[in-house]
């Protein structure tokens, strides 16, 4: 068994065949977290996991959709190469009593996904006020996370030192006792350590199956903080339908392609599948409670 811990198998990019897709990942032993990143993705994310067994939703507003914005994310081959969509937000302002009531669905098991993102700031906007919204936003989730009583997905991407910081300021008032998961991780070693101090995991998306550049190395830096980390802190993830991973790059992600990532982990810490398996399923387990 394994979870796909941060999917998105409830989005337009599988309106045609849904159901093909979370049937063949369920047949081959995977659960699922489909998260939510604005009211109604997060809303439809919770109706789907009600419909399925073996489906579990997390509820937020991605610091992207707090400016309409539309890009093809970095990580992803060329468009023409690539079955990826291009991704499409809109505005909106977090709506706490909207998002409370979500949580009391027993299929929603966490909050997020939310954070800091300084990679992706429109051009035509005001930096500043842009970074003091997300941080507001950020806090927001944080505070219902702490009356909800559920762990936090956090998406953060060159902004780990702000993140942190906020973390460290509702750890040390007492909030946030559920921590929570450092989504689609691609920082440095010292960054995952800090946060896994403050007791959040952290998860690898198939970003660590892509080859590393030729002055890496034989392993690519992401590829070593995999190596280094104590597996009782990793979980793994898809991030479908982005972040395809190998030996499936160009083609459209399923949450089942997990499997190409938990080998990933696998080979770069010398140790069998299973016990990765293993290990990250039952953190998945206690961190979400499923």
């Amino acid at each position: 068994m394994l979870v796909d811990t941060h999917c998105h198998v409830h989005f337009n990019a599988y309106k045609d065949d849904m159901d093909d897709v979370i049937k063949r990942t369920l047949a081959k032993g995977v659960l699922m977290v489909t998260v939510g990143t604005q009211s109604t993705t997060s809303a439809n994310g919770i109706a789907l996991a009600e419909k399925y067994d073996g489906i579990y939703a997390a509820v937020g507003l991605h610091p992207n959709h707090l400016c309409e914005q539309e890009f093809f994310d970095d990580d992803e081959l060329p468009p023409e190469q690539s079955a990826t969509p291009k991704i499409k937000t809109r505005c909106e302002t977090f709506d706490h009593a909207y998002y409370l009531k979500l949580t009391e669905h027993p299929k929603c098991v966490a909050i997020g996904e939310c954070g800091l993102d300084y990679y992706r700031l429109p051009e035509n906007v005001d930096r500043d006020a842009v970074i003091a919204k997300q941080k507001a936003t950020v806090r927001e989730h944080f505070e219902l996370a702490t009356e909800a009583q559920l762990p936090v997905v956090i998406h953060c991407r060159d902004a780990h030192a702000d993140q942190l910081e906020i973390i460290r300021e509702f750890v040390a008032a007492g909030k946030m006792q559920r921590r929570g998961v450092v989504h689609c991780f691609t920082g440095t070693l010292e960054e995952a350590n800090a946060y896994v101090e403050l007791g959040f995991l952290i998860s690898f998306t198939g970003v660590i199956t892509f080859p590393p550049r030729k002055t890496d190395g034989p392993i690519s830096p992401l590829q070593a903080v995999v190596r280094a980390l104590p597996l009782e802190r990793m979980m793994v993830e898809t991030d479908a339908p982005y972040l395809t991973p190998v030996p499936h790059r160009g083609e459209r992600n399923e949450p089942w392609m997990v499997q190409f990532t938990a080998e990933k982990i696998a080979e770069l810490k010398g140790i069998p599948f299973e016990e990765v398996a293993r290990v990250t399923t039952e953190n998945a387990k206690r961190l979400f409670a499923i």
